[in-house]
């Protein structure tokens, strides 16, 4: 009996994902989970990346806003040669790389010998305070996840793009 119950409710879950699929998936993302999200990756919506990021760089939001609180998930693509600071957030980040390489290290200068490629698949957690640095081979496509709001604090003020020295 379990096994059955079980497979009416992997099938009420096909038929619903269908359901969705079939009937849009509009763009709207929400942190709420209240409902569900699709969006393909050839209907990504990219934009010039957050002030906090250095110029070069696309950002998608896929889920949440990072500046507002409660999860969320984007994605950012980055050139070849792209390079992130030193810096450090307020809370927790996670990363997944999705396509490229991106060389990520911890330290308050950027060393490319204190760093590790990490190519598609790869994954890195981040505890809030902690200090690290980037830089890309390829264009390369990283999914950040988080808790908001997200900020973004560089160990040198001129690294900073705002000009602020957050």
């Amino acid at each position: 009996m379990r096994g059955s119950a079980a497979n009416s409710a992997a099938i009420l879950s096909g038929l619903i994902v269908c359901a969705l699929l079939l009937g849009g998936c509009g763009h709207t993302a929400t942190s709420d989970h209240v409902q569900h999200v699709v969006i393909p990756a050839d209907k990504v919506r990219w934009e010039a990346g957050p002030p906090g990021l250095p110029p070069g760089a696309q950002a998608a939001a896929l889920e949440g806003d990072p500046a507002k609180p409660g999860h969320f998930t984007i994605r950012a693509k980055l050139p070849d040669g792209y390079r992130i600071p030193p810096h450090w957030h307020s809370s927790a980040e996670q990363i997944t790389v999705l396509s490229g390489i991106f060389n990520l290290g911890r330290g308050d200068r950027l060393d490319p010998a204190a760093a590790e490629a990490l190519s598609a698949g790869a994954y890195s957690y981040m505890p809030p305070g902690m200090t690290h640095f980037a830089w890309c081979k390829g264009e390369t496509i990283i999914q950040v996840a988080g808790d908001g709001p997200f900020d973004i604090h560089y160990v040198n003020a001129a690294d900073d793009p705002r000009g602020t020295g957050h």
